[in-house]
């Protein structure tokens, strides 16, 4: 789960969510979509391999899903990482 494409899509979407602004308050799989500009499919298949990995969390809000990041999720597996695991 934590492969990333060759185009680095996963970790283009996390560095979003990461700046100031709309992304900050979280993100719809549709806003994904627009952003990155790929099918909704597309991008809820990527928000939830990221949701899957702890990377993600979800809240809802107007009846819709959306995605925020887990900064302390995050910070573990950059440490794994880091460790050589």
């Amino acid at each position: 789960m934590l492969r990333t494409p060759t185009d680095q899509t996963r970790l283009r979407i996390l560095a979003w969510l990461k700046e100031p602004g709309p992304a900050a308050d979280g993100v719809t799989a549709d806003a994904v979509a627009e952003r990155f500009s790929m099918p909704r499919p597309v991008a809820v298949t990527h928000l939830r391999l990221l949701q899957a990995t702890g990377m993600l969390r979800t809240s809802r809000s107007a009846g819709r899903e959306h995605y925020h990041r887990d900064e302390m999720r995050i910070a573990e597996v950059a440490r794994m990482f880091e460790k050589g695991w």
